[in-house]
């Protein structure tokens, strides 16, 4: 016999949760014409699939949902782990877990985008193309945007180099300068664990014309527990253009990236038991170096 009441499974609290949920959601997406072919009925049914995992398998925490208000933003986080399931967590925590909820519009790589099966589910679950007449299309109509600036390079770490930040790219902090939308940092800890060995064969990338081809030792994630910081609302200064020098701002920038580090150095201090052997000597290295180059 089934167990209905077992982790691995809906939960009765979750399932009127996500009800309730999505008859707020529908009311405000009734007049919503999205040109991506966004549904959300099949958002619906794919909260309801994976929820079990983001409160069983991955067993994730959120802190700081005191710091979401009730506007559009930017939500801007470091990429961590080898396939995105760090934005998958994210939205599922923004519907989920923050008050009040929302379907984050993740921006995607043209790469995933052209994929045949999961590109279509991409948009129709809310993600798009990441270029910025999209993002400013969806800002002008109340949307929030999950962003990861560090972008493709964020999840071509192999394993010494996890938690360690690439440059932030720009183009986020212009598209919000042009909207005078503020800037959410997000911090996600936990998930580059869930393949903690890899290595990226950058020759072989090239050979299959592919962007990335990390090679690991486990072909499903591992259940590492995941936490994921919100820091505090970061507001756009009035004054700067969104066409200002690159040096101008690269200083606001820096601004988004220091604090996702700031939480990442809190996260690592506080992370819960997986793997330690591995994770220990990595998150030490990290804040080290971190705090060494006066982050």
């Amino acid at each position: 016999m089934i167990n209905l009441s077992s982790p691995w499974f809906l939960s009765k609290e979750d399932d009127q949760k996500i009800t309730e949920i999505f008859q707020d959601l529908r009311v405000r997406y009734a007049d919503y014409q999205d040109p991506w072919g966004f549904n959300i009925d099949l958002c619906e049914k794919t909260l309801r699939k994976l929820i079990p995992l983001y409160r069983s398998y991955f067993k994730v925490r959120v802190f700081g949902i005191e710091n979401v208000r009730d506007h559009s933003c930017i939500v801007a986080a470091n990429h961590s782990g080898q396939i995105p399931l760090d934005g998958m967590l994210i939205i599922i925590a923004f519907l989920i877990d923050v008050a009040p909820p929302r379907i984050l519009r993740a921006m995607v790589d043209r790469f995933m985008a052209k994929l045949p099966f999961l590109g279509d589910f991409a948009a129709q679950t809310g993600s798009i193309l990441g270029e910025r007449t999209n993002c400013e299309f969806l800002i002008d109509h109340g949307e929030s945007i999950l962003v990861f600036p560090e972008g493709l390079k964020g999840i071509t770490k192999n394993t010494t180099e996890f938690y360690r930040l690439r440059p932030f790219t720009e183009g986020f902090y212009r598209i919000a300068l042009r909207k005078k939308t503020p800037i959410l940092p997000v911090c996600v800890i936990g998930a580059e664990e869930m393949y903690p060995f890899v290595f990226h064969a950058k020759a072989l990338a090239r050979f299959f014309k592919l962007p990335t081809l990390p090679l690991t030792t486990n072909l499903l994630p591992l259940p590492s527990p995941v936490d994921i910081y919100i820091g505090q609302e970061i507001a756009i200064p009035e004054e700067l253009e969104a066409e200002a020098s690159d040096k101008d701002i690269k200083e606001h920038v820096y601004q988004v990236e220091h604090a996702i580090k700031r939480m990442l150095i809190h996260g690592l201090k506080n992370r819960r038991p997986f793997l330690d052997a591995i994770r220990k000597p990595i998150s030490k290295y990290v804040i080290r170096e971190t705090k060494a180059k006066g982050l």
